[in-house]
């Protein structure tokens, strides 16, 4: 698959991803549908690469254990509990700045150079977050909407970090897929492991409604939204990838809107202008066409 189909993949996969994160949201504990969605995209992924006999051990395990713990259980903690704070379209919005956690944990792990259009383009997109939510902290002081802008903020935290973790695996030899698929097991095992030593009931989804998000999450925004996505990584590296993120909230805000009643006033859309703006400033290429990564094509 090229790069254009990867990141067209990600976008819409994950730009819908957030709804069927709403519709778990309250129906069971937040680890415990967390767990089931990676317990059966890591059952999906090893039997379809074992039938396939792509099946193979990572090259070095500690850094698929750092991926499985970042990406497949701390990152969905902090986004499941956002998003029973405040609508799933606002969470992708804050999810957004990963492109710009990514850009910065490059350079503290792998010497990537951090620039001017970096800094500016950080003020530029924490700007369009304090207008986004200001009638929750300026107006009300809503004490939900902080708390799930915080772990929204850690979740996408834990994603970036994932990210580098991922990076790490594909310059030691081991493919995204081999990564996501024992590191969607290992998240599993965690989850079921926190679960238990927390004491929470574990119950099985009640209703269509409930399986079919968790079947949706599991096969379509695990299996296949993370594999694009790492692979996208992978192809044109972190910082560049994550410009995806700057796309896809646009489809989850547009599905929040017609789902979630989501009311827009003129601060929330100038908010979410900043934001993209700010992404589309840190990785637009220069008119001369130089950049950090000359041969590399930005996704069209």
């Amino acid at each position: 698959m090229n790069t254009s189909l990867l990141f067209i993949a990600t976008v819409l996969i994950w730009g819908t991803t957030w709804i069927a994160i709403a519709l778990q949201v309250g129906a069971m504990p937040v680890m415990v549908s967390i767990f089931y969605r990676f317990a059966l995209a890591g059952l999906v992924m090893l039997a379809g690469l074992a039938l396939l006999g792509r099946l193979a051990r990572p090259a070095h395990w500690r850094f698929v254990a750092l991926q499985a713990l970042c990406l497949f259980s701390f990152n969905f903690v902090g986004l499941y509990k956002a998003a029973g704070l405040i609508p799933s379209g606002l969470v992708s919005v804050v999810f957004s700045l990963a492109s710009i956690f990514n850009a910065v944990n490059a350079r503290i792990f792998f010497g990537e150079r951090i620039t001017l259009r970096v800094v500016g383009a950080g003020a530029i997109g924490a700007s369009g977050l304090v207008l986004l939510f200001w009638h929750d902290l300026f107006t009300t002081l809503d004490g939900n909407s902080l708390r799930g802008i915080a772990w929204a903020g850690f979740g996408t935290m834990m994603f970036s970090l994932g990210n580098m973790a991922s990076r790490r695996n594909s310059a030691l030899g081991t493919s995204p897929v081999t990564a996501n698929a024992w590191g969607m097991g290992m998240g599993a095992v965690v989850l079921l492991i926190l679960i238990l030593a927390t004491g929470q009931p574990v119950v099985l989804p009640e209703g269509m409604t409930s399986w079919a998000a968790l079947i949706y999450l599991a096969v379509i925004g695990s299996v296949a939204g993370f594999t694009t996505y790492l692979l996208l990584v992978q192809k044109i590296g972190s910082a560049r990838a994550g410009y995806a993120t700057v796309v896809f909230p646009m489809v989850a805000l547009l599905i929040s809107t017609l789902f979630e009643g989501y009311q827009w006033t003129w601060t929330a859309a100038a908010g979410l202008c900043l934001i993209v703006f700010g992404n589309i400033v840190m990785f637009a290429r220069r008119p001369n066409g130089s950049g950090s990564h000359p041969a590399r094509q930005k996704p069209r």
